[in-house]
């Protein structure tokens, strides 16, 4: 019995069918593209003033985007940049005083950078998002908690689909050389990071 000779392409052909049938389904997952909707956006800090109450401020100004497997669980890359000159605590003369160089400096650092390292996750919709957050001209590796709320094609309005996450840190600002009134301790070191954000899904990519 003659047996059937075995052509290069069908070799390559059989061993491609194989990788396909032993990868695994996040090997084989899509990585999609989102955009951060800056019409629904929320960066707030949380600071101790003198231990007596803590003041809340928030950024009025960032932008960002990201690429999220779904099938993974992964979020292999991302940024987010925020201007400096944005800050806002609803106090005029402190909010000057904000973006002078005892803090933020933003006349010669006007952005304030998160670059995504690391993903892994925690739970079904919950997962812990390291990455180098850069301020007044250093960069230091940052941890954040992050949740996925909600995941499906918007209702209204653009009808995209559309991710809803919640993300918190706490970081010391003395650990990027912002040290003023912390000898004798007026403003707190510890500062805490709230994110609140919809991602849209950019089918064409990034912006």
């Amino acid at each position: 019995m003659n047996k059937q000779r075995k052509t290069p392409y069908t070799l390559m052909t059989g061993l491609l069918a194989a990788v396909v049938a032993l990868a695994s389904p996040a090997a084989l997952a899509e990585v999609e593209s989102y955009k951060i909707d800056d019409e629904h956006f929320s960066l707030t800090f949380e600071v101790n003033h003198l231990g007596y109450a803590s003041v809340i401020g928030m950024f009025l100004e960032a932008r960002g985007e990201f690429d999220y497997d779904a099938e993974a669980r992964d979020v292999p890359s991302g940024k987010v940049v925020v201007q400096s000159e944005s800050v806002f605590s609803n106090h005029e003369k402190r909010d000057e005083h904000l973006r002078k160089d005892d803090f933020l400096h933003a006349s010669k650092y006007p952005e304030i950078t998160f670059e995504v390292t690391d993903f892994e996750a925690t739970g079904d919709n919950t997962g812990n998002l390291t990455g180098d957050l850069t301020l007044l001209g250093k960069t230091r590796p940052v941890t954040l908690d992050v949740t996925l709320n909600k995941a499906a094609e918007y209702p209204i309005g653009h009808e995209e689909y559309t991710l809803g996450i919640s993300a918190s840190t706490t970081i010391k600002r003395s650990d990027w050389g912002m040290t003023y009134a912390l000898d004798p301790l007026l403003v707190g070191d510890e500062v805490y990071l709230r994110f609140e954000f919809e991602a849209i899904q950019q089918n064409g990519g990034f912006f």
